[in-house]
């Protein structure tokens, strides 16, 4: 009951907010999720290192905006090169990482596999992430991400009812002992009636092939974002990402799909789409 009131709550205010809000607006939300998500990673994965993981989840959430849009940034920063601030940025902040382990060392041991995780997170949460900014500022935004939201969620809830009700086959045990192949199988399913509810309503500019091959493929790597966050938290002998969200747990426990699935939306747009 209480993730279905947490649901029937926070679902009509994301609609109204991205229907509503410009591009920046949208990236600050955004920010705000990557600075939640990554204070999560950071306390699974470096919880002796809480004030290195507060310092490296703002960091990390900053990154947002250079990562979306390093050519904005480029028109207050003068750098040469098209790529110039993402490169500065870059370098910047694995000098002061290196740096700050090279005299801070704990366990040497350890130092190597710290910074290591330190960078992950990086990789997995803001650069993932940031790519639900450029996929908002696409033309047609505002429906590409109501897509991608309707993919996931479609897939997700598909393969917890076939899965539950069918589902004999371990899909990945080791992993996500719960998951089936039935339930995976229901889950893309459920994403192609998703994508094709998206065209009869709200995206008619999709084709038919549109709706397959985001539905099949966007789909599936959601699931295995999935997956990946199953295998981050076994690894770290948690549970849970985190208890922000009544009945659903951590930011990352909600946003995992939405990780692998928004770069693949993206560049599927992008490359395939708005290149005809």
């Amino acid at each position: 009951m209480k993730r279905l009131l947490t649901g029937a709550i926070a679902l009509p205010l994301l609609i109204l907010f991205i229907l509503k809000v410009s591009v920046f607006l949208f990236a600050c939300f955004v920010f705000l999720v990557v600075l939640l998500g990554l204070s999560e990673f950071y306390r699974m994965a470096l919880p002796d290192r809480k004030v290195v993981g507060q310092v490296a989840s703002l960091s990390g959430a900053l990154f947002t905006f250079v990562l979306a849009s390093p050519e904005s940034l480029q028109r207050f920063i003068q750098f040469p090169g098209g790529n110039g601030v993402l490169f500065f940025s870059f370098t910047v902040a694995f000098l002061v990482v290196a740096i700050f382990f090279l005299f801070s060392i704990r366990d040497i041991r350890q130092s190597a596999t710290e910074m290591a995780l330190l960078w992950s997170g990086i990789a997995y949460v803001p650069l993932l992430l940031s790519h639900l900014v450029l996929l908002r500022a696409l033309p047609s935004g505002v429906e590409w991400v109501f897509l991608m939201l309707l993919i996931v969620m479609s897939g997700d809830t598909a393969a917890y009812y076939v899965g539950s009700s069918l589902g004999k086959r371990k899909l990945y045990p080791s992993v996500s002992p719960n998951k089936s192949i039935e339930g995976a199988l229901g889950g893309l399913c459920g994403s192609l009636v998703g994508t094709f509810a998206a065209k009869l309503t709200f995206f008619p500019a999709l084709t038919v092939a549109d709706c397959v091959v985001t539905a099949l493929a966007v789909g599936a790597i959601g699931q295995l974002g999935d997956l990946f966050e199953s295998l981050l938290k076994r690894s770290f002998g948690v549970k849970d990402s985190g208890a922000i969200i009544p009945g659903h747990g951590g930011i990352l426990d909600r946003l995992d799909s939405i990780l692998f699935a928004a770069p693949a939306l993206y560049y599927y747009a992008s490359l395939i789409v708005l290149a005809r």
